[in-house]
């Protein structure tokens, strides 16, 4: 079941949010957790125990670790935390880089960052241990965010796991939110996707120069709207529900380098591995070999999030140098213009992303030369204009994605969310996403392959 379904939108949903507002305060913690679990089920129930489990190990260790609250961290905790982790990851490797398991749980590498920061944050004593299991439970389930993210730290929540209420006013924003975000899914990204569906049926050997760069643009785009449109679609809920979920994306393409870009998306990993993995190592304090070296093992743990194959770790290798070039002298050139540095964020940031797509190497060395045909030679394309009926067919869907993917329909929404305008706005949206939804495919979020 996923958020642009109808089986979402007009039967979980209205059924859940109606449970949920009459029962009494004291319940909506275990009504949230039963429904995510239901929500979690209808997707894929054998995976269900394991889910459960997780849970499960996670709250005994933490409340193992802590069970008097005038405890310091001892070897006691360290080892219950090096266990808890043990597991935690344990159980990703298996069933994401073994080989051993079939498939891929769902959501296991977005609920594992969740619980593995949770034990973390106790640990640290930056949190208590949880004495709810309950609470706990709601806080990794909570179906919003359960499947893809955001990836929400326990203190993030807290206050809000132990009493929130919901206000109308509440209840208006998170639905147009949702509407928004539910559109970045299925009127920009599901459609701009299939001229990236096309290129595929065509074979990459035989596209031309400018359709092989229209379909980096197109990726692009449609990862983006779909992973940012989810992301919004959890904010969305989440209000919905009393809680404020982070902000996922911050118009990652207006930015001025590789670095801003990867501030501004998906900034919920990002902080993951900030104040898990980067900072402990030391981060940028210990001078600039260090520094590289940290990053060089942030980006391989990322990649390796990302799965396991080798075009992850093509992909995490070109962002890293891309990274440390900039850090050693290239963003002191671009800052220079501000035009230059947007051509070349927009020059290098697609051509990450085929690596991130294509997982075949020797099917993305030949859309690479496509790309670049004065590197090597793939024979002729079938047809050497085969662009000129795409731009015809696409360049609405780009315009979109170009306009959608700056400040301006965010400002024009602060400004008129509250009026009439607004509501019309929101409202045709709505419409143009249940037509959209009518007479397409259900087409899963990309992030959920992770």
């Amino acid at each position: 079941m996923i958020f642009s379904s109808f089986e979402f939108l007009f039967r979980f949903l209205p059924v859940f949010l109606l449970i949920y507002y009459l029962a009494p305060a004291k319940l909506r913690n275990a009504v949230l957790f039963t429904g995510s679990i239901v929500f979690y089920a209808v997707g894929e129930i054998r995976h269900v125990p394991l889910l459960l489990l997780c849970l499960l190990v996670n709250y005994l260790i933490g409340r193992l670790m802590y069970r008097d609250t005038d405890e310091g961290r001892g070897t006691k905790q360290t080892v219950l935390m090096i266990v808890a982790l043990c597991y935690d990851f344990g159980m990703l490797f298996f069933f994401k880089y073994s080989g051993l398991a079939k498939e891929l749980p769902l959501g296991i590498s977005f609920y594992t960052f969740q619980i593995a920061a949770y034990i973390i944050d106790v640990y640290r004593g930056k949190v208590p241990a949880e004495k709810s299991l309950i609470k706990l439970g709601t806080y990794l389930t909570m179906f919003p965010q359960l499947i893809a993210g955001p990836i929400i730290n326990y203190s993030d929540v807290r206050g809000r796991l132990n009493g929130r209420s919901i206000t109308p006013g509440q209840l208006e924003e998170g639905f147009k939110i949702l509407i928004l975000g539910l559109g970045s899914k299925v009127i920009i990204a599901d459609r701009i996707g299939m001229l990236w569906n096309s290129i595929q049926s065509i074979g990459f050997a035989s596209i031309s120069t400018p359709l092989a760069w229209m379909g980096a643009f197109a990726y692009s785009i449609e990862l983006y709207f779909d992973f940012a449109g989810y992301s919004m679609m959890a904010i969305g809920l989440g209000k919905m529900l009393g809680f404020e979920i982070p902000v996922n994306f911050k118009r990652p393409y207006v930015s001025k380098s590789v670095t801003e870009f990867w501030r501004r998306w998906h900034i919920t990993l990002s902080r993951w591995f900030r104040e898990y993995v980067y900072i402990p190592l030391g981060g940028n304090r210990k001078g600039k070999a260090r520094t590289f070296f940290n990053l060089l093992v942030v980006w391989s743990l990322t990649a390796l999030w990302h799965g396991a194959g080798y075009n992850f770790l093509i992909w995490g290798g070109m962002l890293l140098l891309l990274l440390l070039t900039e850090k050693l002298f290239l963003l002191r050139w671009l800052e220079k213009s501000k035009v230059l540095c947007h051509m070349y964020l927009l020059f290098v940031v697609p051509l990450t992303w085929v690596a991130f797509e294509v997982t075949d190497v020797r099917e993305l060395g030949i859309y690479y030369m496509r790309m670049f045909p004065f590197f090597g030679q793939t024979g002729g394309t079938i047809n050497p204009v085969d662009f000129v009926k795409y731009i015809g067919d696409y360049w609405p869907l780009f315009a979109l994605g170009i306009i959608f993917a700056t400040p301006i329909p965010t400002a024009f929404y602060r400004v008129f969310h509250k009026k009439w305008v607004g509501s019309v706005v929101v409202s045709v949206i709505l419409v143009l996403d249940l037509y959209y939804m009518a007479v397409s495919a259900n087409n899963p979020f990309l992030y959920f392959n992770f």
